[in-house]
This record gives structure tokens, sequence and C-alpha cells, in this order.
């Protein structure tokens, strides 16, 4: 099996590498077109800022590219938050797979940042295949998901509740770090790589 990780300037990549490693799984880190496209599952992670990454994607025709994706790809916080239709970080047009908007946490009283262990919900997903309801993954961010009806699983903070985890057709993004949190994390990427 072919696992690709999307290289665009983003960090995080490497934990993602070596997450999957861990799972005895070999992924390369690619930005070519060919190689994307004829993976069997393209995982899409990062951690930075979100005009940044898009000029990146759209330079190298990433941006339609992975938006033609048939096989399942896996968004992972920033790689989630691209996937959505606009961030107001830095006031990004996005791709656009799910129709979400992403907004900033604002609170006079929680640290934005979010950082750390926090509990979901679930709805039915594939994804979650094994991984019981109100179980902690490790969060890192300060712009959000908002709800929908493509949200799979939430989580609340700073008095919002979010979109922890989303998925339309062949699409799937978690907003927490799977390659940071430990047993449950590895159960869901090991349920990506076996849809």
């Amino acid at each position: 099996m072919k696992i690709s990780i999307v290289k665009y300037n983003a960090g995080n990549t490497h934990s993602v590498v070596l997450a999957l490693g861990r799972l005895g799984i070999d992924a390369m880190v690619t930005d070519d077109v060919l190689e994307l496209q004829s993976s069997d599952k393209v995982i899409f992670p990062g951690v930075g800022e979100a005009s940044t990454a898009m000029k990146y994607l759209t330079e190298r025709n990433l941006d339609r590219l992975l938006i033609d994706l048939k096989q399942p790809v896996l968004g992972i916080c920033l790689g989630m938050q691209l996937m959505c239709k606009h961030s107001e970080e830095g006031n990004t047009k996005t791709f656009g797979i799910f129709n979400n908007a992403v907004k900033r946490f604002t609170s006079s009283t929680a640290k934005i940042p979010h950082i750390g262990w926090n509990n979901i919900s679930l709805n039915p997903s594939p994804l979650f295949n094994k991984v019981s309801n109100d179980e902690y993954f490790y969060f890192v961010h300060s712009y959000y998901v908002e709800a929908s009806s493509e949200t799979k699983a939430t989580c609340q903070y700073a008095g919002v509740e979010f979109s922890a985890a989303l998925q339309k057709d062949n699409f799937y993004g978690v907003q927490f770090h799977p390659e940071k949190s430990s047993e449950q994390g590895a159960i869901l990427l090991k349920n990506f790589i076996e849809l």
C-alpha cells in the first residue's frame, strides 16, 4: 500500500511519519502531483498559518489536485481547516471541500491557543472504529471549525462546541493530532489506513 503525506511547508509531517512507522506503515512526504495521485491513501497534516500554506499549495497546483482526489484523504489540524470553505486566519479562501467556516477562538477567560488533552463526543464514522465516546485526544489550535452536518465528532473549549472531526465522501478531517494522541490516536490512524 502506498501512503503519501502532503508536503506544503507546514510543520509536523515528521511526527506523522513516526506515528505511522510505529504501526509498521511506511509513508513518503511529497508535493509531487503524480506521486499523490497514485497513492492509496493521502494524509494532509499541518501546523502553520493558513494563508502561507494555501500560497504554497496553489503555486504547485496542489489545491486543485487535493480537491479532485478519489482515494481516502485525511486532513489533520491545519490540514482539516484548509479543507473547509474559508478561514479567518489571514482572511483565507480555502478548498471548500467541507462547507464549514474556520473561526478564531475568542475568550476573556480561556487560554488561546487551545493546547492539551480534551475529550470528544462521537457521531458514527469508520474513522472511530474501536474508539470509545468521550475519549481524550491532543489539541493545539487557535482557530476552530464550526459544527455542521458533516461533523463526526465535537469538542468544547472556550465556550464553543466545534468540529473535532469531519467527513464527506472520501475526505476526512480531525482537528486534534492523532500522531500525538497516544493509543487512541494510533487506533484512528490504523482505521484510516484500513478504509
